[in-house]
């Protein structure tokens, strides 16, 4: 039963996040990520698809040891899993791996072999949401790599906003960046990048699911090509 100090809480947070949202706009991604780990702590964590490593650094130089989340779905690529080992080994930061309920194996004996390509929402949903929502349990605040440059579907992403879904502050560092303020970030300070952005991909997400993009398509329409699914479900 939810209390009435919980519901105050909630409330708080909400309006935490709208009022960082309007405040914060114009601060920098650094900026940004000292707010949070000033505000929240070790309630504050990033997630990380291990496309590259970029908001992990910076939340690494905001927040020395900060957790950060990866969603490990079974379908990933070798040189993903290679990207988050090579993360927890070099970076000040706490690498934490989730993992859905069932194994792949596992899915394919209740729902049939390769339900991404019957339902791929469905196995989102299994692989990635589920997993997700028990894993940020304990936090009050997320980071994520979301830009706005990446697809009509992001364009309106805020700094900070409140995740109506999970109940929670979701601050997005680098919302405002475009695909060269990432390239020179790292360039810069030397961050680790999956393997696959120099082999055609523009966005890393499961084996199945992902195909290199081609010239003048935006970065995610290599995900989920051919179908009109262009999220995962974790940001909408």
């Amino acid at each position: 039963m939810t209390t009435v100090q919980e519901e105050r809480g909630t409330e708080e947070l909400k309006a935490l996040a709208e009022q960082a949202g309007r405040d914060l706009e114009d601060a920098s991604a650094l900026e940004i990520l000292t707010w949070a780990a000033e505000t929240f702590g070790k309630r504050f964590c990033v997630t990380s698809s291990m496309e590259d490593a970029v908001v992990a650094h910076l939340a690494s130089r905001a927040m020395p040891g900060v957790d950060v989340v990866f969603l490990d779905t079974g379908y990933h690529f070798p040189e993903t899993i290679g990207t988050r080992d090579a993360v927890d080994a070099v970076m000040d930061v706490n690498v934490i791996t989730l993992t859905p309920r069932q194994t792949v194996a596992e899915q394919d004996a209740e729902y049939g072999p390769k339900l991404h390509d019957r339902d791929p929402d469905l196995c989102c949903k299994l692989r990635k949401v589920q997993p997700l929502e028990e894993g940020l349990k304990d936090y009050q605040a997320w980071a994520t790599g979301l830009r706005r440059d990446e697809s009509p579907t992001r364009a309106n992403t805020p700094v900070v906003g409140w995740d109506e879904k999970r109940r929670k502050v979701k601050i997005s560092p680098i919302a405002r960046w475009t695909q060269d303020d990432v390239d020179a970030y790292v360039a810069e300070h030397g961050v680790l990048t999956n393997p696959l952005l120099m082999d055609g991909y523009a966005s890393v997400g499961c084996a199945p699911c992902t195909r290199r993009v081609l010239e003048g398509e935006d970065a995610r329409a290599g995900r989920w090509a051919g179908r009109a699914k262009t999220e995962c479900g974790l940001h909408g």
